[in-house]
């Protein structure tokens, strides 16, 4: 009768120590394979953060050097503009003091006239410097008016490149957002993809269920905040371009904890 029995208590059937120990040796090799995923995804998710952060440290460096060059821009651009204030004050001081000269001559061509046949040689003398003073005028006012072209232009190309440089900050912010939402995405991804390979097993399921709403909700939160980061910045940009000013500003990012 030597091993032709069960093996009681420990046996109900002949064989089942055996089947028990195949059994064990399964799942030891199925948790095994589960632990090389596991190292295996965990591998790539490092070198994707790693590859965001240096994305993320070179969109900060760019940023810096767009701001600066905005601040140079807005320097430039005041001290154009007060230098342009004060030449417009000279000029209309001239033109002032122009005026009153043209006007002063005038009134000594009059007086002229009246005694013209006893001043005809006086009055001939400030006829001619009469003409020369309104030639005179007449070219400073054409290099005032070339003067005042010029600088619209130079206010308009000013105006162009501030545009430029603040779109390009704000592109700048969107992008260093986004990157910053899509690898807390990639994050949330990379652990739902092991946790559900996890809780394949019968008996890690109800465990990681918590886990897995938990983090499904953390990315269906994380993915909402991106769309509305990308929508405000593209209206904020779309207005600079239409000429709006103190939009110059970042958008409003809830940082949402990881479970």
């Amino acid at each position: 009768e030597t091993n032709t029995l069960p093996f009681h208590p420990f046996e109900n059937q002949q064989g089942d120590i055996l089947r028990m120990e195949k059994e064990h040796q399964v799942l030891k090799e199925q948790l095994r394979e589960a632990e090389e995923k596991f190292e295996q995804l965990q591998s790539r998710r490092l070198e994707e953060i790693s590859a965001l952060e240096e994305l993320l440290k070179k969109s900060i460096e760019e940023t810096k050097v767009s701001q600066n060059e905005l601040d140079w821009f807005h320097q430039v651009s005041e001290t154009q503009m007060k230098k342009w204030q004060q030449e417009k004050k000279e000029n209309r001081e001239n033109l002032k003091a122009l005026k009153g000269t043209a006007k002063k001559h005038s009134d000594t061509n009059e007086r002229y006239l009246k005694t013209i046949d006893d001043k005809e040689k006086q009055y001939t003398a400030c006829l001619n410097t009469f003409l020369e003073t309104s030639n005179k005028f007449a070219h400073e006012k054409g290099k005032l008016e070339e003067l005042i072209e010029k600088s619209q232009n130079d206010s308009q190309e000013c105006e162009k490149r501030a545009v430029k440089a603040e779109v390009s900050v704000l592109q700048t912010w969107k992008e260093t957002e986004i990157w910053k939402l899509k690898g807390s995405i990639a994050k949330a991804e990379g652990n739902l993809r092991m946790l559900k390979a996890l809780s394949s097993s019968a008996s890690a399921a109800p465990v990681l269920k918590s886990q897995i709403d938990s983090w499904e909700i953390f990315l269906s939160n994380v993915k909402k905040q991106l769309e509305k980061v990308e929508a405000e910045y593209e209206e904020k940009i779309e207005l600079v371009k239409k000429g709006a000013r103190d939009c110059l500003s970042k958008v409003e990012v809830v940082d949402f904890p990881c479970p």
